[in-house]
């Protein structure tokens, strides 16, 4: 255990976790929402710090992150736990073990190992993802400042609901950042994943505000989120922001505990796109369809194929110096 960083002692021995945007009180010998942070004798730890669960060596575009050095690989790793219940969770075996079967797994590797590991395999990042960054901060902040000091980028891959103290203390260590946006109906938020939208939507303008570069994804689950009038929101609200941000609209596949529900219809996904790119996005891009054309990045301008992907694996790159090569327009990124 190591004792986390951002919480704060109230009366009676409780403890309140300043981590996310939950924030939990926790009393003597509990533990908040996500289960790992407990409060011993007034003290608040964290049981995963140094303890990774998954370690893997990704494409960037897996993130997804496609106007991030696109074709460079991130050395990807995550402890177990998170701070949403989502019903639909692909890495629920460990996102969801602390809470599904009150065990808190995974391999000795301190942030020193955690980037000597990432030079090894000459990855130019190190991504923070598969289950939520906000429930190993520590853990992510003290290998994101030696990544940085050793040359490395940091990519977190997000739900978004950090708290504002924990987001501000961690921006100037982010280079990219990639937000899933899962609905814009608190109520879906509340259900599905017991917790609230304006969280998420505040650290989406904060991560903006502060010039990290930022993509949003979501995934359109039938029923859930995928009516006409909650996409266009979606849209219309990332426009705002910056009409720059690249949103990925992924398609669902049964999982978890949300098996009920049949896959996205492909019809979804490119009637998504359209309103994206009507309401005033410059880059959608579809997920979870290997092959698709909207997986390439195109200039916003002249409509030339600029990154020809297939999956996750670049195929082709032609921005130079962040330009389209046909006719000069800029090509928001970090290339």
């Amino acid at each position: 255990m190591k004792e986390a960083k951002l919480y704060r002692p109230l009366e009676g021995g409780k403890v309140r976790c300043l981590t996310c945007a939950h924030g939990c009180t926790i009393a003597q010998g509990k533990r908040g929402i996500c289960r790992v942070r407990e409060n011993h004798d007034g003290r608040l730890y964290s049981l995963v710090y140094g303890k990774a669960i998954a370690l893997h060596v990704d494409p960037i575009e897996k993130k997804p992150l496609f106007h991030f050095y696109p074709g460079t690989r991130a050395f990807s790793m995550a402890t177990v736990g998170c701070n949403f219940k989502c019903l639909n969770c692909q890495n629920a075996d460990i996102s969801q073990m602390p809470k599904d079967s009150d065990r808190i797994e995974g391999r000795e590797m301190p942030p020193e190992q955690v980037v000597q590991a990432a030079l090894d395999h000459r990855c130019l990042s190190i991504s923070y993802t598969y289950t939520e960054p906000a429930v190993y901060w520590d853990y992510a902040f003290d290998t994101a400042v030696i990544a940085h000091e050793r040359g490395l980028k940091n990519t977190f891959v997000t739900n978004g609901y950090f708290s504002e103290e924990a987001l501000s203390k961690i921006l100037p260590l982010m280079d990219g950042v990639n937000v899933d946006l899962k609905a814009f109906r608190d109520e879906v938020y509340r259900s599905n994943c017991g917790a609230r939208l304006q969280p998420v939507l505040d650290t989406i303008q904060r991560i903006r505000d502060a010039g990290v570069w930022i993509e949003v994804t979501t995934l359109l689950i039938p029923g859930l989120n995928d009516s006409g009038e909650e996409i266009r929101d979606i849209a219309e609200y990332i426009v705002k922001v910056d009409p720059g941000i690249p949103w990925h609209v992924s398609r669902f596949h049964p999982t978890y505990r949300m098996i009920d529900r049949p896959a996205t219809p492909t019809e979804t996904i490119g009637m998504a796109c359209e309103i994206g790119i009507q309401a005033g996005l410059r880059y959608v891009y579809t997920g979870n369809l290997p092959g698709d054309e909207r997986e390439s990045t195109f200039c916003h301008s002249c409509s030339a194929r600029l990154v020809h992907r297939w999956g996750f694996q670049v195929q082709g790159n032609r921005i130079i110096d962040g330009k389209c090569p046909e006719c000069d327009s800029v090509i928001d990124g970090v290339w």
